[in-house]
């Protein structure tokens, strides 16, 4: 499979909205990933509704264009979801990676199913996911 499949323009496109999420020093919630595949990193901010869900989002990557693409994917649907909920995803994205069950329920996350055959690119999609399940894991109470 050669890299003009996986950075189609639709994923690049995806990476440029990633700026509709700028980190804001209010997100108090903070969590931070690194791929150990290709060294991407990704820094999150959240700020939670009165239920405990992700109510808004920010987002700081230095990553590549699959890793930025997956951040916005994330954040696109991250709204009104729970820590359970975010945990649970993650599991299961890391699960249909590995070839180990069906695409997870998250909108979006069809742009990246080109990436599945790049294992160095695991890591980058799970980026955002892995740093939300460490931001939840911080909050209080």
């Amino acid at each position: 499979m050669n890299a003009a499949r996986l950075y189609t323009p639709q994923v690049l496109a995806a990476a440029v909205a990633l700026a509709r999420f700028p980190m804001a020093e209010e997100l108090s919630l903070r969590g931070e990933a690194r791929s150990a595949s290709c060294g991407s990193t990704l820094a999150i901010g959240l700020a939670l509704d009165d239920e405990g869900a992700v109510d808004r989002i920010g987002l700081s990557a230095q990553a590549c264009a699959i890793g930025q693409a997956s951040a916005a994917v994330f954040a696109q649907g991250a709204a009104g979801r729970s820590a359970a909920q975010i945990a649970a995803s993650a599991q299961a994205i890391r699960g249909w990676l590995r070839d180990e069950g069906d695409m997870p329920d998250w909108p979006g996350l069809e742009l990246l199913e080109p990436a599945r055959a790049f294992p160095a690119r695991h890591g980058a999609i799970l980026l955002a996911w892995d740093a939300a399940v460490r931001a939840l894991a911080n909050r209080e109470g």
